[in-house]
């Protein structure tokens, strides 16, 4: 198994907060992120979670947490839905972005800094009735195992998980060839990461970037279950979607007029996404 503590995955927080530090900003400028919607709309839900409304149900009253919460958009969209929320994150960067949202947008969120691995020692485990996570998060975990015991560790007995995320088969493909879909990453959980040399972002900003290599990690849907079976979680759910929340293929994918990303042809043939619940059981 993995070890956050050693010299490897030091490194690699390292290089991926320098990373998510300076896009943080610049994330919460673009448009593509919303923020004003947010000040300006009492209402207003992130594209993330207004997609999956249905499947969360009714969380007013819940005690839940948002691992990777990045600017918070999701974060106070699960508080505005009533639920009392935590988001945690590992960019100081981000978070002072997530915290100026939240104040913007008039709900209430306590924001903590700190590596996902660690989240169950600075929060109360056993204690949250709901952990969510979104779209983007878990390919920056070098071992989906370990992620799957702090969710554990933060649930109380009956408390579930919910997670929305890309599909590990999309995070398989380049997407960036303009011949047709190609897979070219690992599917499967690697010991080293993958890494990338990038300049920009995923949203529309002018903003040039300085510090632009990123490591990550795909996991397999195998592996993200089996992770969370061995913890003593029960799946209660796990829909695959033919559509992902921004434009994940250089090319042949269209939008929809609910923000979602599908292939313009033969959409049945590959996952962009998918979400899934598990509950703690002991």
């Amino acid at each position: 198994m993995s070890n956050p503590a050693d010299a490897g995955y030091a490194d690699s927080i390292a290089i991926n907060r320098a990373n998510w530090d300076e896009r943080a900003p610049a994330h919460a400028q673009s448009p593509g992120y919303n923020v004003a919607d947010f000040a300006a709309d009492p209402a207003y839900l992130s594209e993330v979670v207004r997609f999956d409304t249905p499947r969360l149900g009714d969380i007013a009253g819940l005690r839940g947490v948002h691992l990777q919460c990045h600017i918070g958009t999701d974060t106070v969209s699960l508080a505005r839905l009533g639920a009392r929320m935590t988001g945690l994150d590992f960019s100081p960067s981000a978070l002072v972005e997530a915290r100026a949202l939240a104040k913007a947008a008039g709900v209430e969120v306590d924001f903590v800094e700190s590596d996902v691995y660690a989240a169950a020692d600075v929060l109360p485990a056993g204690e949250f009735d709901l952990v969510f996570t979104g779209i983007g998060a878990l390919c920056w975990l070098p071992d989906v195992r370990r992620w799957a015991a702090v969710v554990a560790r933060l649930l109380k007995p009956g408390g579930r998980l919910f997670l929305r995320e890309g599909h590990p088969m999309l995070w398989a493909l380049n997407e960036h060839t303009t011949d047709g879909i190609k897979v070219t990453y690992p599917y499967f959980e690697t010991a080293e990461p993958l890494v990338f040399d990038e300049p920009g972002t995923y949203v529309e900003t002018e903003t040039q970037f300085e510090h632009n290599v990123s490591h990550s990690w795909n996991h397999g849907l195998g592996e993200i279950v089996s992770a969370l079976l061995a913890e003593g979680m029960r799946l209660t759910m796990l829909e695959e979607h033919d559509s992902v929340p921004w434009k994940a293929l250089l090319e042949g994918m269209v939008e929809d007029e609910h923000g979602e990303w599908r292939l313009a042809e033969h959409r049945e043939r590959v996952p962009m996404s998918y979400t899934l619940q598990a509950v703690r059981e002991r």
